[in-house]
């Protein structure tokens, strides 16, 4: 199918819950009432002709300025190569997203790189925790507000540049081990005190 015919096929179950399919660009997306997500996720995984039994990707968008953070999925159906993405919009302030594990085992780890780096809480997940980060790091790092904390326990989170760095070792490698000094050029030959006499012409 394509993507017009899956979402033309999640209108007609779901109504207003799904939103329309956006303007094609690289992937074109529908909007999904977080409320409705898994109900769609379970439609999406089951229904003959759709049968999408993977979700490839999940991850997060941060729009301060819509006070928005997006959960995308991007799914797809190994059986019938075709697939769709869905966005569900989330509350900046408060972002809940019932988690959809119970439908794709894979969103388990995506679910919880997504809470890791935005904060996003998926609602009724299994074992909600970060993934990359300590449990006790501060803040998200993916929000377009954070800010950095100065390192974690005495580990600085600063780097200079590296090219600064291969400089001045560069510089003490040269320092410890100078180049020795060229050898004195010859001396020159001494000039002749009377030119040569010309060769006698022949008779």
């Amino acid at each position: 199918m394509t993507v017009n015919e899956i979402h033309e096929k999640l209108k007609a179950e779901f109504g207003d819950a799904v939103g329309p399919l956006s303007e094609p660009k690289i992937d074109p997306f529908a909007v999904v009432k977080a409320d409705r997500i898994v109900d769609v996720a379970r439609f999406l995984k089951a229904a003959p002709g759709l049968e999408l039994d993977h979700c490839n990707d999940l991850t997060g968008l941060d729009w301060p300025k819509r006070n928005v953070i997006e959960v995308v999925y991007h799914l797809f159906s190994y059986g019938h190569r075709h697939g769709i993405v869905l966005k569900v919009e989330a509350d900046r302030a408060n972002p809940v997203v019932p988690s959809v594990t119970g439908v794709w085992k894979a969103a388990n780890w995506l679910e919880r790189e997504c809470y890791d780096m935005f904060g996003v809480v998926f609602a009724g997940h299994p074992d909600l925790r970060r993934v990359l980060l300590p449990d006790d790091w501060q803040g998200f790092p993916l929000r377009k507000d954070y800010q950095e904390h100065g390192g974690y326990h005495g580990i600085t989170n600063e780097r200079e540049n590296p090219l600064v760095e291969l400089r001045r070792l560069d510089e003490k490698h040269r320092a410890e081990n100078p180049r020795p000094a060229p050898p004195p050029a010859a001396a020159a030959p001494p000039a002749p005190s009377t030119p040569p006499a010309p060769p006698a012409a022949k008779a």
